[in-house]
């Protein structure tokens, strides 16, 4: 008898824990991300913030890393589809190339969100990024600024990204307000090897430049070390675009890089991660959430 009383006690503990026990999901949520880059503080940045804020709200994150090269990003997308991913994020490596890829994943059942560069000519669920055309606005209006309204202008393009057309555009129309200002150069330089050499290119056949803008950081400081070796400080300033810590390092020690556009990538980041959660949940989510960048001059923010 005794021995019975002991096992219905026992059995009564065990069900016990169970009820008390947490409750442990079936299978993990899990958000595959395909990112431009880790060679850019931008993006190391970027995916910092989305990994504390996958862990803060307990989902799983993957990230794959497509070093700028198209072909590797369609096959990272693949491979997320075959392990069904609950969610893409993603940061094209070209705007327009990489259609294919989200239609892939839209056609397997996963909503797809883009960070940082939209796609072209595709629907996503939701694109999260810095609002880069009122960003090359204000990149028009610095330039302007500096070289008190005239005087002749070059950039450093990536004309495949669409994040960087919107700067461009916006950049210039910033412009067509100052008559006396003329863009003279346009040429693309996407590493900082490729946008010292426009910077060079640029300087040489218009001795005349007296402003530069770089599409991002890279493109900036590259340009400020073309702007020296040419012994042309205090006559060309630089305006970029990023605002990562080198940059606002570069525009704080006064020279040549006079100020930059800064953007956000830890709130980037962080958004992405809730808009994905708020996917998985079932909720709806805005189409486009777009983050108004600042303006870091020598001193700070302004």
């Amino acid at each position: 008898m005794k021995r019975r009383h002991l096992l219905l006690s026992m059995t009564a503990l065990a069900a016990l824990l169970v009820t008390q026990a947490p409750r442990v999901a079936a299978a993990e949520e899990v958000i595959g991300a395909s990112l431009l880059t880790q060679q850019h503080p931008f993006y190391i940045q970027l995916a910092d913030a989305m990994k504390a804020e996958a862990q803060k709200q307990g989902v799983g994150l993957q990230i794959a890393i497509a070093n700028q090269d198209l072909n590797k990003q369609v096959a990272d997308v693949e491979d997320f589809i075959t392990k069904k991913v609950n969610i893409l994020i993603i940061s094209p490596v070209d705007s327009v190339g990489v259609r294919a890829a989200v239609d892939k994943a839209q056609r397997a059942g996963i909503k797809v969100i883009t960070v940082d560069i939209p796609a072209k000519n595709v629907k996503v669920a939701s694109h999260i990024g810095t609002d880069n055309y009122s960003g090359g606005e204000k990149a028009g209006d610095l330039m302007a600024k500096l070289l008190g309204d005239k005087g002749k202008v070059a950039i450093i393009d990536y004309p495949t990204v669409q994040s960087v057309v919107d700067r461009v555009n916006g950049f210039k129309k910033a412009l067509a307000a100052h008559p006396d200002m003329k863009i003279v150069a346009d040429q693309a330089g996407i590493t900082r090897a490729e946008a010292l050499a426009a910077a060079q290119n640029m300087l040489q056949a218009n001795p005349d430049i007296s402003g530069i803008f770089g599409f991002g950081d890279d493109a900036a400081l590259a340009a400020e070390a073309a702007v020296k070796s040419a012994n042309l400080v205090g006559k060309v300033q630089v305006v970029g675009f990023d605002g990562m810590a080198e940059a606002r390092a570069a525009v704080d020690r006064g020279g040549p890089f006079a100020g930059v556009i800064q953007q956000f990538p830890d709130k980037m980041g962080a958004t992405a991660i809730d808009t994905a959660v708020a996917l998985i949940h079932g909720q709806s989510v805005k189409e486009q959430q777009l983050i108004v960048p600042g303006v870091y001059l020598k001193g700070g923010a302004q």
